[in-house]
């Protein structure tokens, strides 16, 4: 299927280290669809937690590698969106102590954009993720 022009889909940390590592069995159908089917994008949160896993080692190729290869496999996008923005929705959010997931989630509410997660607690809290 083709991507649709005026679609645009955040995906959480997670999931761009399994697309870059290939583990796409890891998805559900219903992700593999939107992932397929949309403009995908990454918050600049993301950027900082792929540095923060490679700098204590969890992840081995730092982010300027994981999406540089992203980019091309997947047109992934890094967004650009107003970070003042983000960060006055990111203060209403009160379920959950992780930063990270407090900034993607702001990003992709300030944008109405589905989240593409399979993280329970994210899932639980924003309608729009995106998982089953």
């Amino acid at each position: 299927m083709g991507r649709r022009e005026d679609s645009i889909v955040y995906l959480d940390t997670h999931i761009a280290i399994w697309l870059y590592a290939g583990l796409t069995d890891k998805f559900t159908q219903k992700a593999r669809n939107i992932i397929d089917e949309n403009d995908l994008f990454i918050s600049q949160i993301v950027r900082l937690e792929l540095q923060y896993l490679y700098e204590i080692g969890r992840i081995t190729d730092s982010p300027g590698q994981i999406i540089k290869r992203l980019a091309g496999l997947i047109n992934l996008k890094v967004s650009k969106h107003n970070f003042e923005e983000i960060i006055i929705e990111a203060i209403k959010i009160s379920w959950t102590r992780d930063v990270f997931d407090r900034i993607i989630v702001a990003e992709t509410k300030t944008q109405d954009c589905h989240l593409v997660t399979a993280d329970e607690k994210i899932i639980k809290h924003y309608k729009k993720a995106v998982w089953e």
